[in-house]
């Protein structure tokens, strides 16, 4: 119970790395939760990897990796638009007030 509450630091993982993961999941070998334990990893991160590859792969309902990185690059394009119309909005009142 010590441990919980407790978040460890955001790690990051190398293309490489998380495949050779997955590939240890999809054999079969070990159970997801094991391969996690045995690698010091989450159990969510290593289902979410396990879970990506097969949308990926056409085996799972989902975007793929390529749909996610184009509606990221889309979403944060949405918000500078929306941004810029702001300023705009803001700039187009207040020129009406200058000109009254």
């Amino acid at each position: 119970m010590e441990s919980m509450g407790k978040k460890r630091p955001r790690r990051s993982f190398t293309p490489e790395f998380k495949a050779e993961i997955v590939e240890l999941c999809q054999r079969g070998d070990r159970s997801i939760g094991q391969v996690a334990k045995d690698f010091d990893l989450t159990e969510t991160a290593v289902r979410d990897w396990v879970r990506q590859v097969e949308v990926d792969s056409g085996r799972g309902d989902g975007l793929t990796s390529s749909e996610r990185e184009e509606l990221a690059a889309l979403r944060r394009e949405n918000r500078r638009l929306r941004e810029d119309v702001d300023v705009l909005k803001r700039a187009t009142a207040f020129f009406a007030k200058e000109t009254r």
